[in-house]
């Protein structure tokens, strides 16, 4: 008698940067379908009411840089495969796109090895959605015909020889996950001479009705922004694009100051545990 294939299928997808209504329509298509839906912190809590199949459980395995508690990549790669091996169709939702600074290759690697079909979906990411709902073109004419995805979530990140070529490009910088250390970003590329007309950007919790943008000349950055503790999560752009950001800006910044996506804590870590061994 030949044997039943019980494995499932799982899915990775991008759920956009904030604003529900940024997420793909294929994205909705398998959360609708989804018997489990693994989360991430940065994801919409609207996108989850909405979307997600009723029936679906939904589990949290946030993450939060340098903060809180976080789950480990090892259990979510576990919880994935766990749910898979047992003919779930699984849904990993990664807030911004699924591929751009995320442990998708950890989680690629552990259904490669269990042999568990998968498919990666595409999301708007995190600078794309900030520089759009900011009016920040970013490759405009004249102004950059390029761009670089960085971060700098530690200081040792970008090495020394580095820094003197990103004070002297053209490109338009974006970092990611870099607002805690952008004290140490804004003096490394004032100590390497970049350009006066290269302003900085911070887009704080982009796309979502909290969104603020904080404009600066980098040789001003210590008396405006230095020290200044930013909203998870925040981008930073640097480049002379940001200047636009006076002209075209189009999306109202929040009157008011507070988080849109919660951070974790321990009671929320809990939950979550309690969730992941249910």
């Amino acid at each position: 008698m030949n044997e039943i294939n019980l494995t499932g299928k799982v899915i990775l997808a991008g759920a956009g940067p904030g604003d529900p209504d940024l997420i793909t329509i294929k994205t909705v298509q398998y959360l609708q379908q989804a018997d489990i839906v693994l989360t991430d912190r940065l994801v919409s809590e609207e996108i989850l009411t909405r979307y997600v199949n009723p029936a679906a459980e939904i589990i949290r395995v946030g993450k939060q840089c340098r903060r809180g508690i976080s789950t480990p990549q090892k259990t979510i790669n576990e919880l994935i495969v766990e749910y898979a091996l047992k003919g779930k169709l699984v849904v990993r939702l990664k807030g911004g796109d699924a591929s751009i600074f995320s442990n998708i290759l950890d989680e690629l690697q552990a259904v490669k090895e269990n042999n568990i079909p998968f498919e990666i979906i595409p999301g708007v990411t995190s600078s794309l959605g900030a520089a759009a709902y900011a009016g920040i073109p970013l490759t405009a004419r004249d102004h950059s015909t390029a761009v670089r995805f960085l971060t700098l979530y530690k200081s040792t990140v970008v090495k020394d020889d580095y820094w003197k070529e990103l004070a002297a490009t053209d490109d338009t910088l974006v970092f990611y996950m870099s607002s805690e250390t952008l004290d140490d970003l804004v003096q490394k590329l004032t100590e390497n001479k970049i350009a006066s007309d290269k302003l900085l950007a911070v887009v704080e919790q982009a796309t979502t009705p909290f969104q603020q943008v904080y404009i600066s000349n980098l040789y001003e950055y210590d008396a405006t922004l230095k020290d200044k503790i930013f909203l998870s999560p925040s981008l930073v752009i640097i480049g002379k694009v940001v200047a636009l950001h006076k002209e075209f800006a189009w999306f109202e910044s929040a009157k008011n100051k507070e988080y849109y996506f919660k951070p974790l804590t321990a009671l929320a870590e809990i939950q979550q545990s309690k969730e992941a061994r249910a």
